[in-house]
């Protein structure tokens, strides 16, 4: 006489009542965790790409801007697509290759949805060729808002002495905060 193996219907049942439960608990936490990935990634690129705009002021010893360019080589308030770093020999925030300015980096645009601001009116980010910040009033903090994860906001404060710091996480809440303990945001 041959015996059937197999599972019944309440095994397979109690099986898949076990793995939809482990789904409903594991995705909430996987889309997180992916937010949280793509905000670090930005911050460390934006990051990076200060650090170059300044190391390259310093390099070539005149004024280097950041920016987002519009179709004109003009600085505009739309920090959100894609950012350049250009040699900005008369520190006009205006990219004239005419002029032997040359295109040192740039980075792509953020995620269709998300924030990236510097500042409320910044329109863009001049090193002078001591590495300082070129001009009154351009310290400011670029705040990243990842579209429905406002709680896993990020920035990067930019000092007057041209030194760039990536915000840090309250103790308290986990939440990024400035260094004065001020929550990064984004303005709509």
């Amino acid at each position: 006489m041959s015996k059937i193996t197999g599972f019944t219907i309440i095994e397979t049942m109690v099986v898949v009542a076990i793995a939809m439960s482990l789904i409903t608990i594991g995705i909430p936490n996987l889309n997180d965790f992916i937010v949280k990935t793509r905000v670090d990634n930005e911050i460390s690129t934006l990051h990076r790409l200060i650090l170059t705009a300044r190391n390259s002021a310093l390099t070539h010893n005149t004024s280097v801007t950041l920016c987002p360019l519009n179709d004109d080589g003009k600085c505009k308030n739309v920090w959100d697509k894609e950012l350049s770093v250009f040699i900005d020999n008369n520190n006009n925030k205006i990219f004239e290759p005419s002029l032997n300015e040359k295109l040192v980096s740039h980075k792509a645009a953020v995620k269709s949805g998300d924030k990236l601001q510097y500042g409320k009116t910044r329109i863009g980010l001049t090193y002078a060729s001591t590495g300082h910040l070129s001009g009154w009033g351009q310290n400011a903090t670029f705040s990243y808002c990842p579209k429905g994860h406002q709680d896993k906001s990020r920035g990067i404060i930019v000092h007057t002495s041209g030194r760039a710091y990536v915000s840090a996480a309250n103790k308290t809440n986990t939440k990024d905060v400035r260094r004065t303990g001020a929550k990064i945001k984004c303005f709509n």
